[in-house]
């Protein structure tokens, strides 16, 4: 089963400014740093301990790395420090940026990622909170974000693409129904509407369980409509398998009085936007994405197949 999971470089692997400019914001000695694992950034994901006892997650990367890592950093701080009180995401302690490195410095939280395949009791409280969180979130409190749409048009446009230039290895069901996943793509663009503020990358390794459900890893944000987090999470459900996925866009449909097609759609374009994706070359430092994003696109096209079939 491929895993949401990259190549790391570790703490004692950044440059000596990057460290000292992290123990500043912390205002102490890092004497312990614990690799995470989970995301694909080539970068660093430390839980740090100061001599003080201060403990603090810590993610850096520089621009040798992937020169796009450090740009998704820098907005992943406007984001997390624009958020309100409320927000179920960690603090933002603070920052560096020296045009090439970028360090951000959040406040540690004691939780662990959900067990995949995912287990009943923990999807359902991830779900609630993430519907909770829509909820509190509409209109969104984070200002200046782009549209789901306008920053995705790209993306879950994939299926004209992969119409015109089909892969090899295409799943043999979407080689079949390419003019049902072409129409899927242009119905998952116009029902993308909407003010609430969303992460945009539900996955396991984004999300910890703890007392409360906290939502970490906020570059992708941005407005749209109330149930797209949480059915974006059935993606990730989808893939680890042990639940009826059908079911459960049905439940969210109904929760969100949101059209059940509307939902499939946005799958369906997200199944063509994994697809297209998977075909591409690895990006640098990130040797792992391309077999992750194949594997999602499978377990979305397998249930498409026979979710589609059945209605």
């Amino acid at each position: 089963m491929a895993t949401a999971s990259g190549v790391r470089i570790g703490w004692t692997q950044l440059p000596v400014h990057v460290r000292h400019a992290v123990e500043t914001i912390l205002g102490d000695t890092v004497v312990e740093a614990v690799s995470q694992a989970g995301g694909f950034s080539p970068g660093t994901a430390d839980r740090v301990r100061t001599a003080g006892g201060v403990r603090a997650f810590v993610k850096a990367v520089g621009s040798a790395l992937n020169e796009h890592s450090p740009s998704l950093h820098r907005r992943e701080a406007r984001v997390t420090s624009a958020m309100p009180g409320w927000a179920p995401v960690p603090t933002l302690l603070g920052h560096h940026d020296d045009g090439d490195w970028v360090a951000l410095v959040f406040q540690d939280i004691d939780g662990r990622h959900p067990s995949t395949p995912w287990r009943p009791d923990e999807l359902q409280e991830v779900l609630t909170a993430l519907d909770e969180f829509a909820a509190k979130a509409t209109p969104s409190p984070v200002p200046n974000l782009d549209t789901v749409a306008t920053q995705l048009t790209h993306d879950l446009t994939s299926w004209h693409r992969i119409a015109e230039n089909p892969p090899d290895d295409l799943h043999p069901w979407a080689a079949r129904h390419l003019s049902t996943l072409r129409t899927a793509t242009d119905r998952a663009l116009a029902a993308l509407d909407g003010d609430t503020l969303t992460h945009m990358d539900i996955r396991a390794d984004n999300i910890l369980i703890a007392d409360a459900v906290t939502f970490v890893d906020w570059p992708w944000a941005c407005r749209g409509p109330s149930w797209l987090d949480s059915t974006m999470l059935l993606i990730n459900v989808c893939l680890y398998g042990a639940h009826d996925v059908s079911a459960l866009l049905t439940e969210r449909a109904a929760t969100h009085r949101a059209n059940r097609d509307d939902l499939v759609a946005v799958l369906a374009a997200m199944a063509g936007f994994f697809t297209d994706a998977a075909r591409q070359p690895p990006p640098p430092g990130l040797p792992t994405v391309r077999a992750f994003q194949h594997a999602q696109a499978t377990a979305l096209l397998d249930w498409l197949s026979t979710d589609l079939t059945d209605r």
